[in-house]
């Protein structure tokens, strides 16, 4: 198929308004006039012709690049293959008509053997609706993933072309979690210290029922309480994206996984600790305790089925506490896998709760 490199001269009579062209005067200038390619593609399907043209170059070395960049595109189908050509005309055609930039070569090859959009820029919120919409896994499962892909990859990484997602995004992604988490926390102190001042406001008399007012709205403008993206939030967010991408490799949408080589803190599970009597003080004194998981001692367990003794549920109570059910597991036991008379029974199915419900 026919292309070439031209001169082109864009200066117009001043009376006319047309392109002076050859008869411009400063057409033999030096840097006066820009090149143009133009490179004949196959014709469409009603025959009619179509091409890839594109001007401005500032030189003819530019020019020529550009056009032999465009021909060894068209180079990629072979000569038996109509689907190639046609794929790869209209790919160059659309570049021609949007100003776009050209593909780089080997990335279309790439695409075009595996049965891809030539010019898709499919981006990375795109890729996750899709990849959500065809999960076949229960719905506790789909919804930790909306709820990831809604809170936390679509804001902050969704707008970035799914082939030009780096590592360096996604480190950039949990640092600003983690800038979120420290700004979560300081309006949280914020808003604790004004409510601590409020309460110690007094009611009585006009002068204080104003502060009080004027207290409380300034509180109502204070952000809320929030929950903070903790270490394990941040790993499943990992783990959702990175399944996300491992399909699209699957697919040969892309060719790399960078959420599987982006690190992140890891999880520090809190050590469980026992309420000895200690501890116990020391929480009544100050309100905090020792560690996240506490454990009951046997003391202690036993009081507390003392005090449900007459609770309908004192069975389900007595259940957990020596046989270590998990709720879900308790509140889910089947009858027909329950046999009172010889007091046994098979944990087979649990309840679980999706969103607010079960």
């Amino acid at each position: 198929m026919k292309g070439s490199t031209y001169r082109r001269c864009s200066c117009r009579d001043p009376k006319t308004g047309k392109e002076l062209g050859t008869s411009c005067p400063k057409r033999n200038s030096k840097n006066h006039c820009t090149y143009s390619v133009r490179q004949e593609l196959s014709p469409r399907e009603d025959g009619s012709r179509r091409s890839f043209a594109r001007g401005g170059y500032g030189s003819l070395k530019a020019a020529q690049a550009d056009l032999d960049h465009v021909r060894a595109l068209l180079g990629l189908a072979e000569s038996d293959d109509p689907e190639g050509t046609e794929l790869i005309a209209e790919m160059l055609a659309e570049v021609s008509r949007e100003r776009s930039p050209l593909p780089e070569v080997e990335e279309t090859r790439r695409r075009l053997n595996s049965g891809q959009d030539l010019i898709g820029s499919l981006t990375v919120a795109e890729w996750l609706d899709r990849w959500l919409a065809g999960k076949r896994i229960r719905k506790s499962g789909l919804n930790r993933y909306e709820t990831d892909i809604r809170v936390h990859l679509k804001p902050r990484i969704g707008n970035r072309r799914l082939d030009r997602l780096r590592v360096s995004h996604l480190s950039e992604m949990f640092t600003d979690i983690r800038d979120a988490n420290a700004q979560i926390l300081e309006d949280h102190a914020q808003r604790r210290a004004a409510l601590d001042e409020l309460a110690t406001m007094p009611w009585k008399g006009g002068e204080n029922r104003a502060r009080r007012k004027t207290m409380k709205t300034a509180i109502d403008e204070m952000p809320p309480f929030r929950r903070v993206t903790g270490p394990a939030t941040r790993q499943h967010v990992k783990a959702t994206l990175r399944a996300a991408l491992n399909d699209a490799i699957g697919q040969q949408t892309i060719t790399f996984n960078p959420a599987a080589h982006v690190e992140i803190d890891p999880v520090r599970k809190p050590k469980a600790l026992v309420w000895t009597d200690e501890r116990v003080a020391k929480w009544e004194q100050t309100g905090e305790k020792p560690s996240p998981v506490m454990v009951w001692t046997p003391q202690q367990t036993g009081a507390f089925l003392d005090l449900v003794a007459e609770d309908r549920l004192y069975a389900m109570w007595h259940l957990i506490a020596f046989r270590g059910l998990r709720r879900g597991e308790a509140c889910g036991q089947p009858w027909s896998e329950t046999n009172l008379d010889t007091h046994a029974l098979t944990v087979s199915s649990q309840l679980v709760q999706g969103g607010w419900e079960v």
